[in-house]
């Protein structure tokens, strides 16, 4: 099975939350229809991106990074890349690499979708990200070191968010709570 396959195996099986978020659900099947290199940072004007929070549950922490592009708080997470057979493996992937943590468990399918726009192309230009994201368990809150797709990485409890934290992010993490009851 393709990724784009996958990609859409896993959107058409999943059961949004809410509303909107069956909106955004359909709206990215309709765009993977419509486009067969959706899953490539090459299709414009926007493609699938696949992303994680991760979190130390019995702590109440999650870990996010300082993105340089964005210059906020985020969870991790990116582009996919052609070694990756399926969505969720791409967020385990990315989430793997930026956090160095290698025993990340991923908790069912898709948590939550965010689309927006950012600068993700080698000359600066805009494209639209169709984020799916995924939730990430890790074993312990241990210590955690900034890789080169990072300005910082920390962990923060789930109440205690730095200023300025992203709605989306925000929302993600809300949807992560809800999951774990």
């Amino acid at each position: 099975m393709s990724l784009h396959a996958d990609a859409r195996r896993a959107l058409s099986a999943w059961s949004a939350p809410n509303p909107d978020q069956g909106v955004l659900r359909l709206e990215y099947l309709d765009y993977l229809a419509r486009h067969e290199d959706a899953m490539w940072r090459t299709c414009l004007p926007g493609h699938l991106t696949a992303s994680a929070l991760v979190m130390e549950p019995r702590a109440g922490l999650v870990l996010l990074t300082l993105h340089p592009k964005v210059g906020r708080w985020l969870q991790l997470g990116g582009h996919c890349e052609p070694a990756d057979r399926t969505l969720a493996g791409a967020a385990w992937r990315e989430a793997t690499e930026e956090s160095g943590i290698d025993a990340l468990s991923l908790v069912g399918g898709p948590l939550r979708l965010d689309r927006h726009r950012v600068g993700c192309g080698h000359d600066g230009s805009q494209a639209e990200h169709l984020d799916v994201q995924f939730l990430a368990l890790a074993g312990d809150a241990g210590p955690v070191v900034a890789g080169t797709e990072s300005i910082d990485l920390c962990w923060f409890g789930v109440d205690a968010l730095p200023e300025g934290t992203d709605d989306s992010v925000r929302a993600l993490v809300a949807r992560a709570l809800a999951v774990l009851g």
